[in-house]
């Protein structure tokens, strides 16, 4: 493939009180990234986000189908109405970035993010503010596009919250929890990226995998999950974090369109395993439009319906989310010759360097963005030369509109002296090009850079 330097391409310096930090938008041909309230729900070759429906099946698949319940259907443990007393399904809150934080004490306080937490009073529970369930409170700051997540979560009279364990995510971000932390769910994941939404089956598309539980689970956990939850050594019993998708070859077409969407998701997403509970049940929001009668269809898809998944092989780092393309899609970002970078002193020399490869999308009008979130806030780029601050992520504007373009590997970046601190950067394209963060449309991908005294 003949590759080129673009002159819309630019490698720029911001500065800030004497520090100058260097970005770049990346553009790459690849899924879209699920979004929610005005953020990417991390980017879109996030594991969660990457199809996986050309992976090798694992070997200890018909184990793994076997135990986790032979001859049983599918479940939706969402939908519309109530169900003992409470809405059916896992909730989230959207707040914005001026909701007040509040104290929140864990039970598991050792692998808890402290916080505080952004809860409003009224904040969703699940299965309503009565249920002694999991009652999972999930919170998205749509202005700074975290998620926050807490399980057995109990409001208290003076206004703080106890929860049995907490975790926070950038949903900008690959970076998962750290080894053997649990989060709000058993595997250590996030709750919300795997959620079946209403309004993305709506759109006719979902472009992310699903939560499930299994009844047993081994005491191991694979990529991406980071934490077990059984005493059970037997190989038969699958791991947490283990994929499962639903085959090519089964026959969908007499579903209902809406359960078409869910299921070709999940032969193209795939669902993955991350907390103990009734066999193949799938998790999802509630909302008083889902038709209850079109989800029980999915009862009628049985396990022998379902395939193990190797992903292995699309592993970047243990300790990242970020998943190697399984398709065509091959941008590329290093840190001192490493895409996994680990801390830097605040001296210590850093190297950036960048590639892509658009393929056969090269030339298609789009809309580019570059956003970061530093130490000091909030900031975009607007082509050619401008760095501007925002008061959030919703308030960034286009680097530039124009076509995509190869970029063999470049460097961007080369210094010392960065201020203490967490940066994460995000680069996105959209081929809508009206000026707008078009997410459904979006190809993106980020890194995260903790500089140290």
């Amino acid at each position: 493939m003949n590759r080129f330097h673009s002159s819309a391409v630019r490698q720029d310096i911001f500065c800030l009180a004497g520090i100058c930090i260097i970005f770049l938008i990346l553009v790459a041909n690849a899924s879209a990234s699920p979004s929610i309230a005005g953020c990417p729900v991390f980017p879109s070759n996030n594991i969660w986000n990457s199809p996986i429906d050309s992976l090798p099946v694992d070997p200890n698949s018909q184990d793994y189908i076997t135990t986790i319940g032979s001859g049983m259907g599918l479940h939706a443990d969402f939908g519309s109405g109530d169900w003992d007393g409470g809405p059916i399904g896992i909730p989230f809150t959207v707040v914005t970035g001026s909701q007040a934080r509040v104290r929140v004490v864990f039970e598991s306080a050792d692998e808890s993010d402290p916080g505080p937490y952004p809860i409003p009073a009224d904040a969703l529970v699940e299965g309503g503010q009565l249920s002694t369930g999991d009652r999972h409170v999930l919170i998205v700051d749509s202005d700074n596009c975290i998620l926050y997540e807490l399980y057995a979560a109990y409001p208290q009279a003076d206004g703080s919250w106890s929860a049995g364990s907490g975790a926070i995510f950038n949903l900008l971000s690959h970076a998962l929890r750290p080894s053997n932390w649990t989060s709000a769910d058993a595997a250590g994941l996030p709750l919300l990226p795997g959620l079946v939404r209403y309004d993305e089956v709506a759109s006719g598309e979902m472009q992310h995998a699903v939560r499930f539980t299994a009844p047993q689970t081994r005491n191991v956990f694979i990529w991406p999950a980071r934490h077990y939850a059984s005493s059970l050594t037997d190989q038969q019993y699958p791991p947490m974090g283990q994929r499962f998708r639903l085959k090519a070859t089964v026959d969908i077409s007499g579903f209902s369109s809406d359960t078409q969407v869910i299921l070709n998701a999940l032969k193209r997403y795939g669902m993955i395993l991350a907390d103990n509970g009734s066999s193949w049940f799938i998790s999802g929001e509630p909302d008083p439009r889902w038709n209850n009668d079109d989800l029980h269809e999915l009862s009628h898809i049985s396990s022998s319906d379902f395939e193990a998944v190797d992903e292995s092989s699309l592993t970047v780092s243990p300790d990242l989310g970020q998943a190697l393309p399984s398709g065509d899609m091959s941008p590329l970002l290093r840190v001192n010759g490493s895409d996994t970078p680990p801390p830097f002193g605040g001296m210590s020399p850093v190297s950036l360097t960048a590639s892509v490869d658009a393929s056969g999308s090269s030339g298609i009008e789009a809309d580019w963005w570059i956003v970061a979130n530093t130490p000091f806030g909030w900031y975009y780029y607007t082509y050619p030369g401008a760095w501007n601050t925002a008061l959030s992520f919703g308030q960034v504007r286009p680097a530039y509109q124009g076509p995509l373009l190869n970029l063999d590997e470049t460097g961007i970046f080369k210094g010392s002296g960065l201020p203490a601190g967490s940066y994460t950067v995000f680069f996105g394209i959209d081929t809508a090009m009206n000026g707008l963060m078009d997410f459904d449309q979006m190809i993106s991908d980020s890194i995260h850079v903790t500089i140290t005294q």
